[in-house]
């Protein structure tokens, strides 16, 4: 059974146990997330929400907050001694799927 969420902007196809970073959310670690905008369920059969399904929700746990890994951003034009150096390190949240609940 998987089904697809929307989380942080962006469009996700979960499945229960599996593990996925996402875009930072409020809570620490052993918290639980009830995700309530979930666009597809497959079970038994195919449920697909107009844009989101009634009632179906998918619970999660979080199991860390964090950072990735830093990425060097560089700007540079020749010939005009312009040159701009910053980093960024996009903070995470990774969450177990515990539950596929769809509405009845």
């Amino acid at each position: 059974m998987f089904a697809v969420i929307e989380t942080g902007g962006k469009q996700l196809r979960v499945e229960e146990g599996q593990s996925y970073f996402v875009e930072k959310l409020d809570g620490t670690e052993g918290d639980e997330l009830i995700f309530d905008k979930v666009l597809i369920v497959d079970g038994k059969s195919l449920k697909v929400g107009t844009p989101y399904i009634k009632g179906a929700s998918v619970t999660a746990k979080i199991v860390k907050q964090g950072k990735a890994k830093k990425i060097d951003v560089f700007k540079y034009k020749a010939k005009a001694n312009y040159r701009r150096h910053t980093g960024h390190r996009q903070p995470y949240t990774k969450v177990s799927i515990e539950a596929i609940a769809l509405a009845k």
